[in-house]
């Protein structure tokens, strides 16, 4: 716990033959850790976990080589990129091993889990270790196991309640599977309990007998539907409880009300029904109430008023019903997170509140809140991350003071499904400097569209009214990821420089607008495409050569064009391509090429090359090799979506294309 301001250790250390303990913890070291700490024979503790150190040369066999009466190993942190030396199996004295986020890998040697002495083993954050839980016996007197975030799978043995003294057990975040042994119930002194984010199934055993459990997580794993009442006891130290997309199908049951310690109560994506009982606001030292993704309904209740000490409450995605008064969370000073996103309440709101009443929110989520304007109170709002006020009837212009909002924090805005029709002082740029996501598709938007900042990943402004060019400035934007234009009254000419943003780009949208020219020619080598999509245009000449560059192309949507080109053949080299829509151009001649080469177009799925001036025979053997097309898998269903994450926010962007059947064009 000071600062040596990245020196390295000196290999002299290895001067102090006598020493027996070694702690640089935390220190500010960094660089290679020096061989010639190795000669310390007589080491019984060694620490030099917390620093930017690296274990490469001599790598972490050759350091511990001489250490047979090492009793405390503590490396967290080190970039040791290597395998866990067998040999430490044997270290007979060994009781305490920290080797946290070390970029270890290969196989943990599981007989380490038998040291006589061993009470503590943190193994967790390495990625690429893998591992299994071995049978344990009775005499073991480990309290502290932590594997969370590793490669450790296969299944928990019942012989764990074997480990009678443990105290810490993280195995969350890993690739365990099977059951939760029913014998897990009797390690009565656990404290600490995660099983989050694996793909355990069956029944939760009862844990009732866990009287001292003060954190339970057993979030995101594919449990049999289940029941709270069933879940816990009265543990009454219990401060953080995690079931978060467990299946559970029951009520809130008032009784989790006595749990007066909890601060964190996380229970999203189950199936809980009912009411939040009036006792539930008695929890005053709840700090993260998270219920979304639920069935629960009735009125949210003015009591919620009494939970100061709430930094994050969401209730979005479920069915609360009636009005919502906004003067309800004017107490909670410290709330930074806040969603009712979809439910099915009006959000009452005043234009009353002046600075520093309300507190100073991160996260706000008032879609589906039946808003008709701009909530007044986000005037005050300086500090948000993001906000949330998409499917609500709000009409007219964006607010001039919204732009002067949030400029150096607001990551995310989604505005869609509103009626919206533009902005104060059409700006030519978003002002906010940090801004990620830009979503705002489905309004009545006019005018030209704003070039966002350099940070942004996820531009869509979709289903508009907006004219004018695509600006070339956009192509400055290197991290952009999607840029949906489409359906709108866009013109011109596609900037050359738009194929210069492949290597970050894997959605470009630009559909049903009235731009022209030829196609950008500019796909280089290991791009990130996965859809493009220019139908419904005015786009003409022939479909160019650079696009066999796009190896990740999942969807190629040209049709309704002035396209005039041979059929290209050749993109059936793309690996990926699943969709290939070339309907009402120019296409002509004979459909040739290669039919016997089964890799040509194999995984396309549908291919749409209706209202051309295509000729000759239909090439019969292509059908027959696409294989893709057969329902093979029939019994499996799945919509093409993909996913964009911001710092922990998912937004998704559903895959669609428009067929006709009997004269009548239809989206999918």
């Amino acid at each position: 716990m000071n600062d040596f301001v990245k020196s390295q250790i000196p290999s002299q250390i290895a001067s102090l033959k006598q020493l027996r303990s070694l702690d640089l913890s935390a220190s500010g070291f960094s660089g290679q850790i020096p061989k010639e700490i190795s000669h310390l024979i007589h080491m019984s503790s060694l620490d030099l976990s917390q620093n930017s150190l690296k274990l490469q040369s001599p790598n972490l066999e050759y350091l511990l080589q001489n250490f047979t009466r090492l009793e405390e190993l503590h490396l967290s942190g080190v970039d040791i990129s290597s395998s866990i030396p067998h040999f430490l199996a044997n270290f007979s004295s060994l009781s305490s091993i920290k080797l946290q986020n070390c970029q270890l890998q290969g196989e943990f040697p599981s007989p380490m889990l038998h040291l006589p002495k061993l009470k503590h083993l943190n193994m967790a954050i390495n990625r690429n270790l893998i591992g299994s839980l071995p049978e344990f016996q009775n005499n073991t007197i480990l309290e502290h196991l932590d594997l969370r975030s590793t490669d450790f799978g296969g299944s928990i043995p019942e012989s764990i309640s074997n480990l009678n003294n443990l105290v810490f057990l993280a195995l969350g975040e890993s690739q365990f599977s099977g059951h939760i042994p029913g014998s897990l119930s009797n390690l009565t002194q656990l404290t600490d309990l995660s099983l989050r984010s694996n793909n355990l199934t069956g029944p939760i055993p009862s844990l009732a007998r866990l009287s001292k459990l003060i954190t339970l997580e057993l979030s995101f794993n594919r449990f049999d539907e289940g029941r709270l009442h069933n879940l816990i006891g009265q543990p009454t130290n219990l401060e953080g409880l995690y079931l978060n997309s467990v299946n559970i199908y029951d009520e809130i049951p008032p009784s989790l009300a006595n749990l007066t310690k909890l601060r964190v109560v996380a229970m999203a994506e189950n199936f809980i029904y009912g009411r939040i009982p009036s006792s539930f606001t008695n929890l005053t030292q709840l700090t993260i109430l998270d219920l979304g993704g639920n069935q629960l309904q009735g009125q949210i209740s003015s009591a919620f008023s009494n939970l100061k000490s709430l930094q994050a409450l969401y209730l979005d995605f479920n069915k609360f019903s009636g009005k919502v008064e906004l003067q309800t969370f004017v107490g909670l000073d410290k709330l930074e997170e806040f969603s009712l996103n979809s439910n099915k309440i009006s959000f009452v709101t005043t234009n009353n509140y002046t600075a520093g009443i309300l507190p100073e929110l991160k996260f706000l989520g008032l879609s589906s809140c039946n808003l008709a304007e701009f909530p007044g109170f986000l005037r005050y709002q300086k500090k948000l991350i993001g906000l949330f006020l998409y499917r609500n009837k709000i009409r007219g212009l964006i607010p001039e003071w919204v732009w002067n909002n949030s400029q150096e924090t607001l990551q995310m805005i989604d505005l869609s499904y509103n009626f919206i029709t533009g902005f104060h002082q059409q700006p030519r740029f978003l002002p906010w400097v940090h801004l990620e996501a830009f979503v705002i598709p489905h309004n009545k938007l006019r005018g030209q569209i704003p070039v966002p900042p350099p940070t942004t990943i996820y531009y869509d402004v979709s289903n508009n009214n907006l004219t004018g060019e695509i600006p070339p400035l956009i192509c400055e934007v290197k991290s952009l990821q999607l840029l949906a234009l489409s359906s709108n009254k866009m013109t011109g000419i596609l900037p050359p420089c738009l194929g210069n943003l492949s290597n970050s780009l894997l959605v470009l949208d630009l559909k049903q607008n009235q731009f022209h020219g030829t196609m950008m020619n500019t796909f280089t080598q290991g791009n990130m495409l996965k859809w493009i999509d220019l139908s419904e245009n005015r786009f003409m000449g022939q479909v160019p050569k650079s696009l066999t560059n796009c190896s990740n192309l999942q969807v190629l949507s040209l049709g309704d064009n002035s396209f005039k080109d041979v059929f290209p053949f050749w993109l059936g080299s793309l690996a990926e391509l699943q969709v290939l829509i070339l309907r009402s151009n120019n296409f002509y001649g004979v459909i040739q090429g290669p039919t016997i080469d089964s890799s040509y177009f194999s995984k396309l799925r549908i291919i749409d090359l209706s209202n051309n001036g295509f000729n000759g025979q239909l090439p019969e053997n292509l059908f027959q090799i696409w294989n893709a097309m057969k329902s093979a898998n029939a019994g499996e269903s799945y919509a093409m979506t993909l996913f964009t994450d911001f710092d922990g926010l998912q937004k998704d962007y559903s895959y669609s294309m428009t067929l006709t059947n009997k004269g009548v064009k239809t989206d999918f």
